[in-house]
């Protein structure tokens, strides 16, 4: 009777182990997976990072080109309103004369 108790309790035992085993077996593969897919997902990251490393030195060089052109745009925009400063005045003064002109042409009619 002991002896079928002792049988008993070792048949639980070696039962318990084999599931502890089994577990453990269980949460080494998902950690193997988890590790997988986190090794995945950070190689994946590298190569958008390379990527967007190389797109940023188009994106510099490309701002480097256009740089100069920028430049002559605003020189020429300065020069220009500069020009429609110049016009401005010397419209005004054109329609000042003219006014002036007109003013003493119609005195000189009214006068004769």
């Amino acid at each position: 009777m002991i002896e079928a108790r002792v049988h008993q309790q070792l048949g639980t035992l070696v039962a318990e182990v084999k599931n502890l085993r089994e577990d453990l077996r269980r949460s080494e593969d998902r950690s193997d997976a988890g590790r997988l897919s986190m090794t995945r997902r950070m190689d994946e990251l590298v190569e958008r990072m390379r990527t967007l490393e190389a797109s940023m030195m188009l994106v510099k060089d490309d701002i480097a080109e256009m740089k100069p052109v920028t430049e002559d745009v605003r020189r020429w925009k300065l020069m220009g309103m500069g020009a429609l400063g110049v016009i401005g005045i010397a419209g005004a003064a054109l329609g000042a004369t003219f006014a002036d002109v007109a003013k003493r042409a119609a005195i000189l009619l009214k006068a004769g």
